[in-house]
C-alpha cells in the first residue's frame, strides 16, 4: 500500500501556533536565531573525525532506518551546530550499486539520539533483478546518437555505470550513462542520462556542468593575497585552503597558466588585459572565502579547507561561466567580443555557491531542484556581493546590472520581481520543472527577496524595487542575515538531491524552528514568505484575539448557571463578549464574558459560538455543545454530544497538534472536505487531537465513534512502529499501530459507560518512529448517548 505520506506545503505541515502582534511579528526581523542552532566552528581535523565516527556505525544506522539488508549506507557529509546537534547526509547503495535519488539525512540530539530524517525517497529500495538486459555498450550507443541527433556535435561517452534510480517513483534498475562534448553556447558538457536497463526507455537526464552569470563590473582596487615564489609573484592564495588563479588563454581545456607578476601589482583595470581577469577572479574567490567562512563557519567549498581554482579567459567570446565538480574549478569566459570577462565578485560567489550545493544537498540540475540549485547560487552571490561592501561594486538584488547582455543596460535577473526578465517566474506553479534552470529559479530568488526586506514599494541603496505576492498580502521580512542563515541551513543540513518546491518549504520552516523556535513570529513570517511565492498555505493570523473553549456544557432543566469565558487579545482595551445558539434563559454579559441564567425546561442539545472582538476590531471565536437534560434519573436525551464532529468547522471545538484538523487534498476525507491528519511525515513525531466532553448522569449509554484510516510505508508484518492512541482521560481505550493499515476508512466504537455523570477529555495521540511515514486520518468522530 501507498502511504498517504504528508504532502510538503499542506497545513499539516506547518506546526505554527498564534502568537506575537503584526508589530511583534515586524520587530522579529531583527530577531536573532539561536546561537546553538548555527554551524559549529569546527577545525577539518574535528569534521573528519565526524564523519570517521558516523562511518563506522553505518550499519547501525541502516538498521534503526529499517533498510533492507540488501541495502548500505555511505556517509558523504556531517554537519554539527553548535549545541551539538548533527546532520549526518548519506549516500545508499543496493546489492552494491549506487542509489540514484536515495540519499538521506539523519538528525541526530548531542545525546545520539535520532530526531529526524529527511529522505529523496520514500519509496523501498528493491529491484527483482540487478542482471540489465541491455547492455553497456547498447546504452551508450543509444545515448551518443540521441545526444549527437540534437546538438550535431561531437559528442563523447566518458562513462557508464549501472545504478538504481530512485528519483521518481518505484525504484528500477538502470544505466547512467555521462556524455562529455560541448554545448551549444561552446560550455563543456557532462550531460548525464538515465536508462531504464530494461525497456531501454531515457528515465532523466541533467546537466553537471552548472553555469550562471553575474556582474560584470569590475571591483575597483582592491587587496588580494598573493605568494612570492623566487623573485615572482603567483596568484596563489595561501591563506585560503592555496586557491590559484590561471590564464587558459582561450583554451578550453587544461588549467592553463598560473598568473604571475614580477611587482606584484595586477591588472590595470582593463578588461582586454588579460592579468585583470585574474585580478577579479581571484578577489572574488577570496572574498567568497570569507564569506563562507565567517557568516556560516565553513571551511571552503566541501568544508573541509581544501580550495578551488579559478580558470580565466576560456574559450573565445564565450559569454559565460561554469562550475565543474570534476575538477573542483570555476571557469570564467571573456563575454562579447572578449572584451568584458564575467569574473565579477557575484560571479564568483555564484560559481563557488554551485560547488558548496554540489558537496552537501547535491540538487539536481534539472526541474525543481535544478531551479532550487541554481537559486541557491544567486542567494549566495547576492550574498557576497552584500558581504564584500565594495563602493565600486555595492550589494543589491539586481543579478548582472552591469553586464547589459540585454543590449538595452537593463538587469538579466531581478530578486524583487523575476518575471520583469522576460522568462522567470514569480510564483511556484506545477509548469514550473519544465522550465530551464535559469528561469524556474524566479519563485526562489523572489523568496529570498521577500524574507530579506518585505513586499512592497522601496529604496534600498539607491535602488528602487517593488515586489509583490502571490495572494496579495504583504510580508515584513526577516533581515539578510536571517534570510542567509535560514537557507544556509536548510540547504546544508535538510536539502536532498530531489527536494522540490513544496519540500523546500517543509525543511526550510524545520530549519526555522530550530534557528527561533516552533511558532513565533519569525518562524510565521517565513512560513507566510512561502505562501507569498506560491506554495503552501499562510499560517493563522499571529495577530487578534484568542478564546478558550470552556468544553461541552451538560445543564439539568430549570438550574442556575454561571460560566466564566476567557478570551485574550494582542491588543490593549477592553473586550466585547457575543453569544449565539445559548439555551433559553442563558446570556452572556457583553463586557465581562460571564454566561449565567437559569435553564428553561426544555431539555435538547444548543451549538453555542461565543465571539469576542477586541479594541481593533479583531475576533476570535470558540464553539461547543450545551445539553440541557431532564432533572429526573432517567429522562437522558439520545444525541450525539461532541462539537465539530466532522471537522467541518475546522479547529473548532478541538484541541490539537497544528495544522492536524486538514482540509487538503493530499489525502481524502470520509465525508465532507475536513479530517484529522496525525502523522504521515516519516520521522520521529507526535501529534494529538482531543476534546472534553460532559455525559449526562442521567443517560444510560454511552459510545464514543470515528472512522479511521491507517496507511504506511511500513512493510514490516510483526513490528508495531507507529502508533495511535485514544484514550479518555488517562486510560487508554484502544491502541492501533501500522499493522493494523486499512484499504479505506473504517468504523470504530469504544465504549464510554464508566464515565456517564462526568467530564472526561477524549485524546487521539499518533507518534511515529524515525523513519517510513504511517498517516493516521481520523473522520466523523461522534459520543452518542441514550
Amino acid at each position: 500500500m501507498v502511504a498517504v505520506t504528508l504532502p510538503a506545503g499542506t497545513a499539516a505541515a506547518d506546526p505554527a501556533a498564534q502568537t506575537g502582534s503584526a508589530a511583534a511579528q515586524a520587530a522579529a526581523a531583527h530577531a536573532q536565531p539561536r546561537a546553538g542552532a548555527l554551524p559549529a566552528a569546527l577545525t577539518p581535523a574535528q569534521q573528519s573525525a565526524l564523519v570517521a565516527q558516523a562511518a563506522a556505525h553505518t550499519a547501525q544506522t541502516a538498521a534503526s532506518l529499517h533498510l533492507g539488508t540488501q541495502e548500505k549506507l555511505v556517509v558523504k557529509s556531517v554537519v554539527q551546530d553548535a549545541d551539538g546537534t548533527t546532520h549526518t547526509r548519506y549516500e545508499r547503495t543496493y546489492q552494491g550499486l549506487p542509489v540514484l535519488g536515495g540519499d538521506l539525512v539523519v538528525h541526530s540530539s548531542a545525546l545520539g539520539a535520532t530526531t529526524g530524517v529527511d529522505k529523496a525517497t520514500s519509496a523501498t529500495i528493491a529491484v527483482p533483478s540487478t542482471t540489465a538486459r541491455l547492455s553497456a555498450a547498447e546504452v551508450k550507443a543509444d545515448s551518443l546518437s540521441r545526444m549527437k541527433a540534437v546538438h550535431n556535435d561531437s559528442a563523447t561517452v566518458d562513462s557508464t555505470r549501472k545504478v538504481v534510480w530512485a528519483a521518481a517513483g518505484t525504484p528500477v534498475l538502470a544505466w547512467e550513462t555521462v556524455l562529455g562534448g560541448f554545448q551549444d553556447d561552446g560550455t563543456p558538457s557532462q550531460l548525464h542520462v538515465i536508462t531504464d536497463a530494461t525497456s531501454g526507455k531515457e528515465l532523466f537526464e541533467y546537466q553537471g556542468i552548472e553555469t550562471g552569470v553575474g556582474n560584470s563590473e569590475y571591483s575597483g582596487q582592491v587587496n588580494i593575497t598573493t605568494t612570492l615564489s623566487g623573485s615572482t609573484y603567483q596568484l596563489t592564495d595561501n591563506t585560503r585552503g592555496g586557491h590559484k588563479t590561471y590564464n587558459l588563454n582561450h583554451s578550453t581545456s587544461g588549467t592553463g597558466t598560473l598568473f604571475t607578476d614580477a611587482d606584484d601589482t595586477w591588472g590595470d583595470g582593463n578588461g582586454t588585459t588579460a592579468q585583470t581577469a585574474g585580478v577579479d577572479a581571484a578577489y572574488g574567490a577570496q572574498e567568497t572565502w570569507d564569506f563562507y567562512k565567517n557568516t556560516f563557519g565553513r571551511n571552503g567549498i566541501a568544508d573541509d579547507g581544501r580550495a578551488a581554482y579559478s580558470r580565466t579567459h576560456y574559450g573565445n567570446s564565450y559569454v559565460n561561466a561554469f562550475w565543474d565538480d570534476s575538477c573542483f574549478c570555476m571557469t570564467y569566459g571573456d563575454g562579447s567580443g572578449n572584451a568584458h570577462p564575467l569574473t565579477a565578485l557575484d560571479v564568483a560567489g555564484h560559481e563557488m555557491s554551485h560547488g558548496v550545493t554540489s558537496n552537501s544537498a547535491g540538487l539536481n540540475y534539472s526541474g525543481e531542484s535544478g531551479g532550487l540549485n541554481e537559486a541557491t547560487s544567486d542567494i549566495f552571490g547576492t550574498g557576497v556581493e552584500f558581504y564584500a561592501n565594495n563602493s565600486s561594486d555595492p550589494g543589491d538584488y539586481l543579478i548582472g546590472e552591469k553586464i547589459d547582455i540585454n543590449g538595452d543596460g537593463s538587469p538579466l535577473r531581478y530578486m524583487d520581481k523575476p518575471s520583469k526578465d522576460g522568462g522567470s517566474k514569480d510564483y511556484w506553479s506545477s509548469s514550473l520543472g519544465g522550465l530551464d534552470v535559469h528561469y524556474s529559479s524566479g519563485p526562489a530568488n523572489h523568496l529570498f527577496y521577500l524574507l530579506s526586506e518585505g513586499s512592497g514599494a522601496k529604496v534600498i541603496g539607491g535602488v528602487s524595487y517593488n515586489s509583490p505576492t502571490y495572494d496579495g498580502l504583504s510580508v515584513p521580512g526577516i533581515g539578510r542575515d536571517n534570510a542567509l542563515k535560514l537557507w544556509y541551513k536548510s540547504l546544508t543540513e535538510r536539502f536532498t538531491s530531489t527536494t522540490n518546491y513544496a519540500a523546500a518549504r517543509t525543511q526550510s520552516l524545520q530549519a526555522a524552528a530550530d534557528l527561533w523556535g516552533q511558532g513565533s513570529a519569525t518562524y510565521n513570517t517565513v512560513a507566510n514568505t512561502w505562501a507569498a511565492i506560491g506554495v503552501g498555505s499562510r499560517v493563522s493570523n499571529p495577530t487578534g484575539v484568542t478564546v478558550t473553549n470552556p468544553g461541552n456544557q451538560s445543564t439539568k432543566v430549570s438550574t442556575a448557571v454561571s460560566l466564566q469565558i476567557q478570551a485574550s487579545s494582542t491588543t490593549s482595551g477592553a473586550l466585547t463578549y457575543s453569544a449565539t445558539g445559548l439555551p433559553p434563559g442563558l446570556a452572556i454579559n457583553a463586557s465581562t464574558g460571564l454566561i449565567s441564567g437559569t435553564t428553561g425546561t426544555s431539555t435538547g442539545t444548543y451549538n453555542v459560538t461565543v465571539t469576542v472582538k477586541d479594541s481593533a476590531n479583531a475576533t476570535g471565536t470558540a464553539s461547543f455543545t450545551w445539553t440541557v437534560t431532564s432533572s429526573g434519573g432517567g429522562g437522558c436525551t439520545a444525541g450525539q454530544l461532541l462539537a465539530n464532529p466532522g471537522f467541518e468547522s475546522g479547529s473548532s471545538g478541538w484541541t490539537s497538534s497544528s495544522g492536524v484538523i486538514d482540509s487538503s487534498s493530499g489525502a481524502p476525507a470520509h465525508s465532507g472536505s475536513y479530517k484529522a491528519w496525525l502523522d504521515g511525515y516519516g520521522t520521529t513525531h507526535t501529534d494529538t487531537l482531543s476534546q472534553s466532553v460532559t455525559i449526562p448522569a442521567s443517560c444510560t449509554s454511552a459510545n464514543l465513534t470515528f472512522y479511521v484510516y491507517i496507511s504506511t510505508q511500513e512493510t514490516t508484518t510483526s513490528s508495531a512502529y507507529d502508533k495511535l492512541t485514544v484514550a479518555a482521560g488517562s486510560t487508554t481505550l484502544a491502541t492501533y499501530s501500522n499493522l493494523n493499515k486499512t484499504s479505506g476508512y473504517v468504523q470504530k466504537s469504544l465504549s464510554l459507560t464508566p464515565y456517564i455523570g462526568s467530564t472526561v477529555t477524549l485524546k487521539f495521540t499518533g507518534a511515529e518512529d524515525v523513519t517510513l511515514a504511517t498517516s493516521f486520518l481520523i473522520d466523523d468522530t461522534a459520543v452518542n448517548v441514550s
